[in-house]
């Protein structure tokens, strides 16, 4: 029998949705995102905070708002912008100012570009310090006033995406000295956030909302202010000096540079790309107790996110195993041991998301420790096993398999309550997530006349993950010694393969449905999730042949890459969030799928749209996801409103689609890197890997295209890595 799920209103309107992020506007002013740790700045191109509203400005840690207003003028005045840079490691935001002309009683007091402002910020541990040094370039001494306004919400971040609430804490602000301002919030949930801002030198008027100063600069003479924000501190507290601060935050970014590969190409935009997908990453990484997490993204997601950083990991594996490591230490210690049915949480399921905010302690939210995620779970199974065969690491393994274990019961326990045996959702509180796929919008999964699917849902891709992590985390028990285990696993990974197709594939519209409802009823709609089943290598080679043909149609493939849902689909919207949006990190897995059953050239065809989209955005920055229109000639794509920029999965995208395209496995017990069929995409010409590593060996070699092939040369071999290359006919999916 199909378990039906609890009774719940349908949700019918994206407002109706508890967790809806509202696009209240748009401003001319774009972002700035400044990262450390559990610490991170949003701040416009002017280096401001709060001046345009509806924005998400702020300084924030550990979901609440710290600062919601840092504004500067000069005379009273905004500056002119003349230029906004974060450097290339993420590390340092610099901001170029200028005076507008100021006139008092109809005089020109003061002329437009005569002083210079250069605004530096960046974030250290769980401080936010900026310096103002003004430089007057004028012939003439210039008397100026120089103000910032600040103020503070310590708004949560769910308050920030816009959900309301009855009652809030106490809030209070205070001026201590002439220097200080201290601003503090006695939560609900009985926690005191504190934030004190610090002025050097002395301001000549402060208040709790204003700082000014009165400024007199000499010909080209120059004076520097200082602020620190603190989170969390003590009035009097002791931050770290300026320059000694920025020094060890650009440290920190050099410092992960550790068992990164390094990558060089024939495209220097490309390599613009790669590296700031890089750098996005060390960002987004962050220290925990467990080890390095990439959080999802920023803004709304700077936390710890199961399935996001469970993908992240595997787009990384191959080039930087290590990040793995975190991911899996991490899940383990937040797996689910008891039942709550408030988190959706049950013994052996893996976290999809963790909350700090006060909001979340209130359970006002319900993602504390929230298990509302049918994904995260087989993933975390299969992120292990992968990372046993790239690494050889049987000890981390091992000192896992309790925890791998309970992820594969509740995998089969939930199996088990379907007939057909598939892995179901529906979520046990009805303020949680009613889809819990990555696709999680309330109206992701429908029927092919856009009526939305009920009841218990069976998703196309987790089958796919369930399968994949089966197969893979077989061969990690025969590397244990579990050989029965392993031969079960196999058995039940080949009889899954068997029910899906039978269920699962739509010879109507030639693809897999997206999903089964709760009556065990195909939704027979086109969509990306197709390109899953083939990244898990569920399919079979002729229905992976079709599925490839319909991803690459102009119905989903708009030039830029492939769309959620396929154009001309009841609840397709190029502008939605998943029925017609192009997403980096769904479009790396789809490629990878094709690479997987031998479809290369269409694989670096979506690699080809992916990158040229980045080469559009602004740092070369692949956001969360864009709209789905169709590419235009001399048009960059067009961008999605509120997306998380940056965000893990998306930088991580490149790295998965350039393996995909080489074919690149490493096989650590062989010592050995294989290329299958390696192809290089039509705007490289050479790619040069430095530093790939297997254990303490390390090698570089370039690869170098004519037309379709590709010739292989080591550069440096330290430890006699073996480089093979094979040519091989389509896969099966399951090689």
């Amino acid at each position: 029998m199909v378990v039906p799920s609890p009774a719940v209103r349908s949700i019918t309107s994206p407002e109706e949705t508890p967790f809806y992020i509202p696009a209240t506007g748009s401003t001319s002013r774009p972002r700035r995102t400044l990262k450390a740790n559990d610490t991170f700045a949003v701040v416009d191109s002017h280096g401001d905070i709060g001046a345009s509203s509806g924005e998400p400005d702020g300084i924030f840690n550990n979901d609440t708002r710290y600062l919601s207003r840092f504004e500067l003028t000069i005379n009273d005045l905004e500056p002119l912008l003349l230029g906004s840079n974060v450097r290339d490691d993420n590390a340092v935001l610099t901001v170029d100012l200028t005076n507008p002309d100021t006139y008092i009683k109809n005089r020109l007091v003061l002329p437009k570009d005569t002083i210079h402002i250069v605004r530096t910020s960046f974030v250290w541990q769980e401080d936010f310090y900026t310096r103002f040094s003004i430089r007057n370039h004028g012939n003439h001494r210039a008397t100026m006033s120089i103000a910032l306004a600040f103020a503070n919400d310590f708004a949560d971040i769910f308050e920030v995406r816009g959900m309301r609430r009855a009652r809030r804490g106490t809030h209070r602000a205070e001026v201590l000295g002439g220097q200080d301002v201290f601003f503090s919030y006695d939560g609900l949930d009985n926690v005191e956030r504190t934030t004190s801002l610090h002025f050097e030198p002395q301001p000549d008027q402060i208040s709790d909302s204003h700082a000014r100063y009165n400024l007199t600069l000499a010909p080209h003479e120059r004076k520097s202010i200082f602020v620190s924000v603190k989170c969390n501190g003590k009035p009097g507290d002791e931050t770290a000096h300026f320059l000694k601060g920025m020094a060890l935050a650009s440290r920190a970014r050099r410092d992960r540079r550790g068992g990164t590969i390094a990558i060089g190409t024939s495209s220097d935009v490309f390599n613009q790309i790669l590296e700031r997908s890089l750098f996005d990453l060390r960002m987004l990484t962050t220290e925990t107790a467990e080890g390095d997490y990439p959080y999802a993204g920023i803004p709304w997601y700077s936390t710890t996110f199961g399935r996001d950083g469970i993908i992240t990991a595997l787009q990384m594996l191959w080039c930087q195993p290590r990040l793995a490591h975190g991911v899996l230490t991490r899940l383990a210690a937040f797996q689910a041991t008891t039942i709550d049915p408030l988190n959706d949480a049950e013994p052996g399921k893996v976290l999809h998301e963790m909350r700090n905010g006060e909001m979340a302690h209130l359970r006002e939210v319900p993602f504390g420790l929230y298990y509302g995620s049918v994904d995260s779970t087989p993933l975390f199974v299969l992120l292990a096993g992968e990372y046993a065969q790239r690494t050889g690491d049987i000890e981390t393994i091992r000192s896992l398999w309790p925890n791998i274990e309970a992820a594969l019961g509740w995998i089969d326990d939930h199996s088990a309550t379907d007939e057909s045996g598939f892995l179901r959702h529906s979520r046990n509180n009805t303020d949680g997530l009613a889809n819990q796929g990555w696709k999680d919008s309330f109206d992701s999964v429908f029927h092919a006349d856009g009526r939305l699917a009920e009841g218990s849902i069976a998703l196309a891709e987790v089958q796919a993950y369930v399968y994949a992590a089966k197969r893979s985390i077989a061969k990690t028990a025969l590397l244990l010694g579990f050989a029965d285990q392993a031969a079960r696993l196999e058995q039940e990974a080949e009889t899954l393969a068997v029910r899906f197709d039978d269920a699962f594939w739509c010879e109507q519209i030639g693809t897999y449905a997206i999903a089964l409802d709760g009556d065990g009823r195909p939704c027979e709609v086109s969509t990306s999730n197709a390109g899953h089943v083939l990244f898990g290598g569920l399919a079979t080679p002729e229905h992976a042949r079709r599925v490839v043909q319909g991803l690459m149609s102009p119905r989903f493939f708009s030039g830029w890459g492939v769309r959620t849902v396929a154009a001309g689909e009841a609840r397709y919207n190029p502008m939605s969030y998943h029925n017609g949006s192009i997403w980096p990190h769904d479009n790396s897995m789809i490629a990878v799928g094709m690479a997987r059953y031998g479809f290369k050239a269409e694989a670096c065809r979506v690699f080809e749209g992916i990158s040229g989209a980045a080469s559009y955005m602004e740092l070369r920055r692949l956001p969360e996801l864009f709209c789905g229109f169709r590419r235009q000639k001399r048009q960059a794509p067009t961008l999605y409103p509120v997306a998380c920029s940056p965000q893990a999965w998306a930088s991580g995208a490149p790295f998965a689609m350039l393996q995909a395209c080489l074919g690149l496995q490493v096989e650590p017990e062989r010592n050995r890197i294989r290329l299958i069929d390696p192809m290089l995409p039509p705007f490289l010409d050479m790619l040069i890997l430095r530093n790939l590593e297997i254990g303490e060996h390390q090698i570089d070699f370039a690869l170098y295209r004519y037309d379709d092939n590709v010739s292989l040369q080591i550069l440096r071999n330290k430890g006699g890595i073996e480089v093979s290359v094979s040519h091989l006919s389509a896969q099966d999916g399951g090689a």
